[in-house]
Protein backbone atom coordinates (compact mmCIF):
# COMPACT_ATOMS: atom_id res chain seq x y z
CA UNK A 1 0.00 0.00 0.00
CA UNK A 2 1.45 3.36 -1.02
CA UNK A 3 0.61 7.01 -0.52
CA UNK A 4 -1.41 9.00 -3.06
CA UNK A 5 -3.36 12.27 -3.23
CA UNK A 6 -3.38 14.20 0.08
CA UNK A 7 -0.97 11.67 1.59
CA UNK A 8 1.63 12.36 -1.08
CA UNK A 9 1.25 16.13 -0.74
CA UNK A 10 1.89 15.91 3.01
CA UNK A 11 4.96 13.76 2.49
CA UNK A 12 6.36 16.20 -0.07
CA UNK A 13 5.94 19.02 2.45
CA UNK A 14 7.79 16.97 5.05
CA UNK A 15 10.57 16.16 2.60
CA UNK A 16 11.12 19.90 2.07
CA UNK A 17 11.30 20.40 5.83
CA UNK A 18 13.92 17.69 6.22
CA UNK A 19 16.00 19.07 3.35
CA UNK A 20 16.13 22.41 5.17
CA UNK A 21 17.10 20.72 8.43
CA UNK A 22 19.84 18.74 6.69
CA UNK A 23 21.31 21.99 5.32
CA UNK A 24 21.19 23.61 8.78
CA UNK A 25 22.96 20.60 10.26
CA UNK A 26 25.72 20.69 7.63
CA UNK A 27 26.34 24.40 8.13
CA UNK A 28 26.30 24.00 11.89
CA UNK A 29 28.82 21.17 11.78
CA UNK A 30 31.12 23.14 9.52
CA UNK A 31 30.89 26.14 11.85
CA UNK A 32 31.60 23.99 14.89
CA UNK A 33 34.82 22.61 13.41
CA UNK A 34 36.31 19.11 13.50
CA UNK A 35 35.48 17.04 16.56
CA UNK A 36 33.06 19.61 17.99
CA UNK A 37 29.30 19.37 18.26
CA UNK A 38 27.18 21.96 16.38
CA UNK A 39 25.06 24.36 18.46
CA UNK A 40 21.99 22.72 19.99
CA UNK A 41 19.63 25.08 18.16
CA UNK A 42 20.69 23.50 14.87
CA UNK A 43 19.01 20.20 15.71
CA UNK A 44 15.95 21.40 17.62
CA UNK A 45 14.01 22.72 14.61
CA UNK A 46 13.16 19.25 13.30
CA UNK A 47 9.62 18.55 14.52
CA UNK A 48 7.85 21.87 14.92
CA UNK A 49 7.15 22.73 11.22
CA UNK A 50 5.98 19.20 10.42
CA UNK A 51 3.42 19.30 13.22
CA UNK A 52 1.72 22.22 11.47
CA UNK A 53 0.92 20.11 8.40
CA UNK A 54 -2.77 19.41 8.00
CA UNK A 55 -4.77 17.21 5.64
CA UNK A 56 -6.91 14.14 5.42
CA UNK A 57 -6.01 10.87 7.13
CA UNK A 58 -2.89 9.19 5.80
CA UNK A 59 -2.39 5.50 5.35
CA UNK A 60 -0.54 3.75 8.15
CA UNK A 61 3.22 3.37 8.41
CA UNK A 62 4.24 0.02 9.90
CA UNK A 63 7.70 -0.32 11.44
CA UNK A 64 9.26 -3.79 11.60
CA UNK A 65 12.70 -4.98 12.64
CA UNK A 66 14.78 -6.83 15.19
CA UNK A 67 14.41 -6.33 18.94
CA UNK A 68 16.50 -3.28 19.78
CA UNK A 69 16.16 -1.75 16.30
CA UNK A 70 14.52 1.37 17.74
CA UNK A 71 11.04 0.88 16.31
CA UNK A 72 9.19 2.44 19.25
CA UNK A 73 11.49 5.46 19.57
CA UNK A 74 11.58 6.10 15.82
CA UNK A 75 7.82 5.57 15.68
CA UNK A 76 7.07 8.28 18.25
CA UNK A 77 9.31 10.82 16.47
CA UNK A 78 7.91 9.88 13.06
CA UNK A 79 4.32 10.21 14.28
CA UNK A 80 5.03 13.67 15.70
CA UNK A 81 6.81 14.71 12.52
CA UNK A 82 3.96 13.66 10.22
CA UNK A 83 1.14 14.64 12.60
CA UNK A 84 -0.03 11.02 12.83
CA UNK A 85 -1.17 8.80 15.70
CA UNK A 86 1.21 6.31 17.30
CA UNK A 87 0.51 2.69 18.26
CA UNK A 88 2.93 0.28 19.92
CA UNK A 89 1.64 -3.28 19.45
CA UNK A 90 3.71 -4.59 22.38
CA UNK A 91 1.86 -2.21 24.68
CA UNK A 92 -1.42 -3.29 23.10
CA UNK A 93 -0.63 -6.92 23.92
CA UNK A 94 0.24 -6.07 27.52
CA UNK A 95 -2.94 -4.06 27.99
CA UNK A 96 -5.13 -6.80 26.53
CA UNK A 97 -3.48 -9.51 28.66
CA UNK A 98 -2.99 -7.46 31.81
CA UNK A 99 0.56 -8.80 31.99
CA UNK A 100 4.02 -7.88 30.79
CA UNK A 101 5.30 -9.51 27.61
CA UNK A 102 7.80 -11.68 29.45
CA UNK A 103 5.09 -12.91 31.84
CA UNK A 104 2.97 -13.99 28.86
CA UNK A 105 5.91 -15.88 27.35
CA UNK A 106 6.79 -17.50 30.69
CA UNK A 107 3.20 -18.62 31.30
CA UNK A 108 2.05 -19.57 27.80
CA UNK A 109 5.24 -20.23 25.88
CA UNK A 110 6.28 -18.74 22.55
CA UNK A 111 3.30 -20.21 20.68
CA UNK A 112 0.88 -18.70 23.19
CA UNK A 113 2.56 -15.33 22.90
CA UNK A 114 2.52 -15.39 19.10
CA UNK A 115 -1.20 -16.22 19.18
CA UNK A 116 -1.82 -13.26 21.49
CA UNK A 117 0.26 -10.98 19.24
CA UNK A 118 -1.61 -12.07 16.12
CA UNK A 119 -4.99 -11.59 17.81
CA UNK A 120 -4.04 -8.09 18.97
CA UNK A 121 -2.86 -7.03 15.52
CA UNK A 122 -5.89 -8.48 13.73
CA UNK A 123 -8.05 -6.36 16.04
CA UNK A 124 -6.40 -3.19 14.72
CA UNK A 125 -8.51 -1.14 12.32
CA UNK A 126 -6.88 2.27 12.12
CA UNK A 127 -5.74 4.94 9.68
CA UNK A 128 -3.28 7.79 9.96
CA UNK A 129 -1.12 5.85 12.41
CA UNK A 130 2.51 4.93 12.81
CA UNK A 131 2.51 1.36 14.11
CA UNK A 132 5.59 0.05 15.89
CA UNK A 133 5.47 -3.75 15.98
CA UNK A 134 7.25 -6.37 18.05
CA UNK A 135 10.19 -8.11 16.44
CA UNK A 136 8.30 -11.40 16.19
CA UNK A 137 5.37 -10.05 14.15
CA UNK A 138 6.85 -11.36 10.89
CA UNK A 139 6.40 -14.91 12.19
CA UNK A 140 2.63 -14.44 11.80
CA UNK A 141 1.59 -14.29 8.15
CA UNK A 142 -2.02 -13.26 8.82
CA UNK A 143 -0.92 -10.39 11.05
CA UNK A 144 1.51 -9.08 8.45
CA UNK A 145 -1.00 -9.29 5.62
CA UNK A 146 -3.47 -7.38 7.79
CA UNK A 147 -0.92 -4.64 8.50
CA UNK A 148 -0.01 -4.38 4.81
CA UNK A 149 -3.63 -3.93 3.70
CA UNK A 150 -3.58 -0.25 4.61
CA UNK A 151 0.01 0.48 5.46
CA UNK A 152 3.50 0.91 4.10
CA UNK A 153 5.88 -1.50 5.84
CA UNK A 154 9.26 0.00 6.77
CA UNK A 155 12.05 -2.32 7.88
CA UNK A 156 14.61 -0.80 10.27
CA UNK A 157 17.65 -2.92 9.50
CA UNK A 158 20.48 -3.40 11.99
CA UNK A 159 23.38 -5.84 11.97
CA UNK A 160 23.57 -8.81 14.29
CA UNK A 161 26.49 -7.21 16.15
CA UNK A 162 24.48 -4.01 16.66
CA UNK A 163 21.43 -5.93 17.89
CA UNK A 164 23.54 -7.94 20.31
CA UNK A 165 25.17 -4.77 21.61
CA UNK A 166 21.81 -3.07 22.22
CA UNK A 167 20.04 -5.98 23.93
CA UNK A 168 21.00 -5.98 27.59
CA UNK A 169 17.85 -7.50 29.10
CA UNK A 170 17.17 -10.62 27.03
CA UNK A 171 15.55 -12.57 29.86
CA UNK A 172 13.07 -9.83 30.83
CA UNK A 173 12.45 -7.88 27.62
CA UNK A 174 9.84 -10.23 26.17
CA UNK A 175 11.85 -11.56 23.23
CA UNK A 176 10.34 -14.58 21.50
CA UNK A 177 13.06 -17.25 21.60
CA UNK A 178 11.81 -20.84 21.30
CA UNK A 179 13.68 -23.44 23.40
CA UNK A 180 17.11 -24.07 21.95
CA UNK A 181 17.14 -20.91 19.81
CA UNK A 182 19.82 -18.30 20.41
CA UNK A 183 20.04 -14.71 19.22
CA UNK A 184 22.03 -15.69 16.11
CA UNK A 185 19.41 -18.26 15.16
CA UNK A 186 16.64 -15.73 15.72
CA UNK A 187 18.43 -13.13 13.60
CA UNK A 188 19.03 -15.53 10.71
CA UNK A 189 15.41 -16.74 10.81
CA UNK A 190 13.83 -13.29 10.78
CA UNK A 191 15.96 -11.31 8.34
CA UNK A 192 14.49 -12.99 5.22
CA UNK A 193 10.97 -12.39 6.59
CA UNK A 194 11.61 -8.71 7.26
CA UNK A 195 12.90 -8.34 3.71
CA UNK A 196 9.91 -10.25 2.34
CA UNK A 197 7.34 -7.92 3.87
CA UNK A 198 9.24 -4.61 3.64
CA UNK A 199 8.16 -1.95 1.18
CA UNK A 200 11.05 0.23 2.32
CA UNK A 201 14.29 -0.76 4.06
CA UNK A 202 16.21 1.75 6.18
CA UNK A 203 19.67 0.81 7.42
CA UNK A 204 20.02 1.97 11.00
CA UNK A 205 23.60 1.49 12.23
CA UNK A 206 23.63 4.04 15.06
CA UNK A 207 21.48 6.00 17.47
CA UNK A 208 20.62 9.09 15.41
CA UNK A 209 16.85 8.64 15.49
CA UNK A 210 16.06 11.97 13.85
CA UNK A 211 18.31 11.16 10.89
CA UNK A 212 16.49 7.84 10.49
CA UNK A 213 13.11 9.60 10.58
CA UNK A 214 14.32 11.96 7.87
CA UNK A 215 15.36 9.00 5.71
CA UNK A 216 11.97 7.35 6.20
CA UNK A 217 10.08 10.48 5.18
CA UNK A 218 12.20 10.90 2.07
CA UNK A 219 11.79 7.23 1.10
CA UNK A 220 8.05 7.38 1.68
CA UNK A 221 7.82 10.39 -0.61
CA UNK A 222 9.87 8.66 -3.31
CA UNK A 223 7.76 5.49 -3.08
CA UNK A 224 4.54 7.50 -3.17
CA UNK A 225 5.69 9.45 -6.21
CA UNK A 226 6.43 6.25 -8.12
CA UNK A 227 3.01 4.78 -7.34
CA UNK A 228 1.20 8.00 -8.28
CA UNK A 229 3.03 7.93 -11.63
CA UNK A 230 1.85 4.38 -12.19
CA UNK A 231 5.06 2.49 -11.35
CA UNK A 232 5.17 -0.56 -9.05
Amino acid sequence: MGFVGPDLRRLKQCRKIFRVVDVHRTVGQAHAGPGRQPPLSVTTTLHIPALQISGTAMHNIVLIGMPGAGKSTVGVILAKTLGMNFIDTDIMIQQRAGRRLQEIIDAEGTDGFLAAEEEAILSLHVKNAVIATGGSVVLEGKAMEHLKEDGMVVYLEISFAEMERRLRNITSRGIVLPPGQGLRDMYDQRVPLYRKYAGITIRFPGWDFEEVVGKIVRELGTSAGREEAGYR
